[in-house]
């Protein structure tokens, strides 16, 4: 068993050179025009009690780069800052949307992700969110962003605001990289995967958590999702069965994270949204960070995935939940 696990911790998998194929609800505006945009949102907040319908209309129908942009002619035109001017005609919540979509995916991602760790508390769900469900590329874009923003690493944040097998996870998912490995290896490693995940869990007493983390950090999620298949011919129990038996609190939900991410991401967001709207206290930061996270990312499949899962659209449970309605509708849009 220490030989197998040895041997796996040397290696970290990956297919190489795959792309991440997008499925973005928002895309670049055709016919775009950022000196009248520039100049609609300018006339819309100097109205009076601010047109904020044509500020969603025009920043929800654009892309990022089209947002920079914009903001570029409307430093140019009203001689201040975008960002600084829709804070001052813009508050609550519709107000973190749009500053929200003024950032690029990976600048929001870092910024929610400073906010997790922030003050007295840690926000552990949102922080489980944000470092399980995202990918090598996304991580490694994130960590050079929250660099740049704040001057600080990423890691160090996170060290100095968890602890114990939680801070192991979370450290080894954002510093873990893949290399590319043959392929025809692929079978006989996942096998090796699979057994030794189920003899560090199911099969002793007690868990050998350090191997699980070094197995679900490092690997690509093909090989991954063909570990999870391989897993049922060594344990009674499927991975998720295993991970509630064997851990529990944020390390249950990091590796169910995980593995639900490894399986279909989609439905992992899908199923955060609707158990987020689930009840009338709504959890509107959850729903606002999934949905300006991954509007130029996925959003379009998870729109897919929620309606198979919960048997109606994203639209009609937004309008159940009655917040940020027309923000909401306008993002998940396609």
């Amino acid at each position: 068993m220490a030989l197998v696990s040895e041997f796996l911790g040397q290696l970290t998998l990956s297919y190489g050179g795959e792309e991440q194929t997008k499925f973005p609800t928002v895309v670049p505006a055709k016919d775009f025009d950022p000196g009248q945009d520039a100049a609609r949102i300018e006339t819309a907040i100097k109205t009076k009690g601010v047109d904020e319908q044509t500020i969603i209309d025009i920043l929800t129908r654009r892309s990022y780069e089209q947002r920079r942009e914009i903001a570029f002619e409307y430093e140019r035109i009203a001689k201040k800052d975008l960002n600084a001017a829709l804070k001052g005609a813009l508050s609550g919540s519709l107000e973190s949307l749009m500053l929200g979509l003024m950032k690029s995916t990976a600048q929001f991602d870092a910024s929610e992700l400073k906010s997790s760790m922030k003050g007295l508390g840690t926000d552990e769900e949102a922080l489980i969110e944000l470092v399980c469900s995202r990918n090598n590329e996304e991580l490694t874009e994130i960590k050079k962003v929250y660099r740049e923003m704040f001057k600080k690493e990423l890691e160090k944040d996170i060290s100095g605001d968890t602890s114990g097998n939680f801070e192991k996870l979370l450290l080894a998912l954002v510093q873990s990289g893949s290399e590319p490995l043959n392929v025809n290896f692929c079978f006989c490693i996942s096998m090796l995967s699979a057994q030794a995940l189920y003899e560090a869990g199911v099969k002793r007493k007690g868990t050998d958590v350090t191997t699980w983390i070094s197995i679900m950090s490092q690997r690509s999620i093909p090989h991954l999702q063909k570990v999870f298949e391989r897993y049922k011919s060594y344990s009674p129990y499927d991975m998720k069965e295993s991970i509630r038996k064997e851990v529990k609190g944020d390390m249950e939900k990091s590796f169910l994270t995980l593995v639900e991410c490894f399986e279909n991401r989609q439905l992992y967001f899908a199923n955060r949204l609707f158990e987020a709207m689930k009840n009338k206290g709504a959890k509107e930061k959850v729903v606002t960070r999934i949905m300006v996270s991954r509007c130029e990312v996925d959003l379009m499949k998870i729109r897919s995935e929620f309606k198979r899962q919960h048997k109606k659209s994203l639209y009609q449970t937004i309008a159940v939940s009655h917040f940020l309605l027309i923000v909401l509708f306008a993002l998940c849009r396609s």
